[in-house]
């Protein structure tokens, strides 16, 4: 099967094919549940110990497997590694799109926006740990895929139609480019995150206490509204 197809199908990137087949035979549910206990237990031991460090015969422990059925779904460890990068973009790609953000007021959006992305990098750790990882291998397993294109798409029209509404308005400056202004939102949440322990050496200070999480999100959105509103 495709590997966009593959991915499509859990993330909803892309439209669903033959939704009028007959109900999967149990063999068929059992498989697509074994491969999520496999991807869910990969995501864990990848985000722990990377991708060189990372052990087949603890992921397939993990998910109740063994190791040929993660070579027969998934061809190799790098194979998985790659999988569980798209659909980690994938699951945040699709919770953005749950904000509805062109039902809100450009400003109100743009800050939802920021407020999201620096909630999510908090509640999950696992998924900038493997962005670190994928970044250490020089991207390696992300040139060749054919997912990550359509959610970086995605991510653009977002924020495209979002700085588009904010002009239109008389709110946002214009000539903002989408790409640097993405960039930003996720660097002012990543770069405090994945820096929280030697931040908090050396400024003498819990970088991760909710008063000080508190008041670098309210930085955070001062930062990026002062960038692009007039």
């Amino acid at each position: 099967m495709p590997k966009v197809s593959n991915v499509a199908r859990q993330s909803g990137l892309h439209e669903k094919k033959n939704s009028g087949s007959p109900t999967r035979a149990p063999r068929a549910r059992d498989a697509e549940a074994t491969q999520k206990r496999i991807l869910a237990a990969a995501k864990k031991e990848f985000a722990m110990s990377g991708l060189a460090g990372a052990r087949v015969d603890i992921i397939a422990e993990r998910a109740e497997a063994n190791k040929r059925m993660i070579y027969h779904y998934f061809g190799s460890k790098e194979a998985l590694f790659e999988r569980v990068l798209e659909d980690a973009y994938a699951d945040i790609c699709i919770a953005e799109q749950s904000l509805k953000l062109d039902h809100l007021d450009p400003k109100e959006a743009l800050e939802t926006l920021v407020r999201f992305t620096w909630k999510y990098y908090l509640e999950n750790p696992e998924f900038l740990t493997l962005v670190n990882n994928e970044n250490l291998q020089k991207a390696v397993h992300l040139q060749a895929s054919e997912v990550l294109p359509v959610i970086s798409r995605n991510r653009l029209d977002m924020v495209e139609s979002l700085l588009a509404r904010g002009v239109k308005a008389g709110i946002f400056r214009r000539g903002i480019d989408a790409m640097q202004l993405n960039i930003t939102i996720a660097a002012v949440g990543y770069y405090y995150i994945t820096n929280r322990f030697t931040g908090s050496i050396i400024f003498d200070c819990d970088f991760m206490a909710p008063d000080l999480l508190r008041k670098r999100l309210e930085f955070n959105i001062e930062t990026i509204i002062r960038t692009v509103c007039k």
